[in-house]
């Protein structure tokens, strides 16, 4: 007679779904960047730490470490819309509250390049050899514009 393996790990952490990366996405598609650290040029991360229910919603979330200038508020916030998946136990009913920490990263948008335009402009004049037939006389210069 084989006896079942009992899991290991009695109570299943909850998980985002689609893993982490689709967690990071989240954050990079929810996140403001703070105008006060806009204008104060001001990067770092925001270490949090949040509690997450039984129904997976995130109810508390406290900074461990930020950088200030509305940074750490923008990251409770967009913490606090986190959505988790919990696994339920079979046959068991409990509310069981989870702790985890998350890292939001905030770095400044690159400025975005303008568009440069350069002309370019070449003429060329032909000189008529006596042994061969003399340019068309449409001119011979030609314009070119090239963006970037």
């Amino acid at each position: 007679m084989q006896r079942e393996k009992k899991d290991k790990h009695f109570i299943k952490k909850p998980v985002y779904p689609g893993g982490p990366k689709a967690l990071r996405q989240f954050i990079a598609q929810n996140l403001q960047y703070p105008k006060e650290a806009l204008k104060a040029k001001v990067e770092g991360t925001v270490v949090l730490k949040y509690s997450i229910n039984h129904e997976g919603q995130v109810t508390e979330a406290q900074v461990v470490s930020g950088i200030g200038q509305g940074c750490d508020e923008e990251a409770v916030r967009v913490t606090k819309l986190l959505k988790f998946e919990v696994p339920k136990l079979p046959g068991k009913k409990t509310k069981v509250v989870f702790h985890n920490t998350i890292k939001v990263h905030f770095r400044l948008p690159k400025p975005e390049a303008q568009p440069t335009a350069v002309q370019y402009e070449y003429t060329s004049s032909a000189k008529a050899e006596p042994t061969k037939p003399a340019a068309p006389s449409g001119g011979g210069s030609y314009s070119y514009t090239i963006e970037f």
